[in-house]
């Protein structure tokens, strides 16, 4: 099974998928919003093409760990989206946040290394975002089971 996240913003969500080992985020596409409904159901065509078990939301805290009014928009588009999952016979498909604070300056520095013009960056910076987002998800998820296999064979 594979991850995949989203980079919930008024505009725009950007999303990425992981492979199926679970060790690399790729950059998938940016969906232009249109209404929550018909959003979701975007998501769940890309959860079910992908084959995913797990929705990893960024959460756009404010920098002192409170919640700030994009933050509330995304708890939002989270119950929209477990909603439809359940409607559709999904409910097991997991939705989890991952803290997305600083993830479009480093996705913005990123793409300025990598020589991206200014155009072309306002197209791809969501999706560059959800990648740096998954992949945080996926370093966190290998050391937490690094860790278990390591304690289970001290046992």
């Amino acid at each position: 099974m594979k991850c995949i996240s989203l980079d919930v913003g008024d505009k725009t969500i950007g999303v990425a998928v992981s492979d199926g080992l679970l060790l690399t985020a790729q950059g998938l596409m940016t969906i232009e919003r249109v209404g929550i409904r018909k959003d979701a159901d975007k998501v769940i065509q890309l959860i079910k093409e992908h084959d995913c078990s797990t929705v990893v939301v960024g959460l756009p805290k404010n920098l002192n760990g409170t919640d700030s009014v994009q933050t509330e928009k995304v708890y939002t588009f989270k119950t929209m989206l477990e909603n439809k999952l359940r409607s559709t016979g999904m409910a097991d498909v997991e939705i989890v946040y991952e803290d997305e604070r600083f993830t479009t300056v480093i996705a913005e520095n990123v793409l300025i290394q990598a020589d991206v013009s200014r155009k072309k960056r306002k197209e791809v910076i969501d999706k560059q975002a959800a990648v740096i987002i998954l992949q945080s998800y996926l370093d966190r998820y290998q050391n937490q089971k690094k860790k278990n296999e390591e304690n289970q064979e001290n046992e």
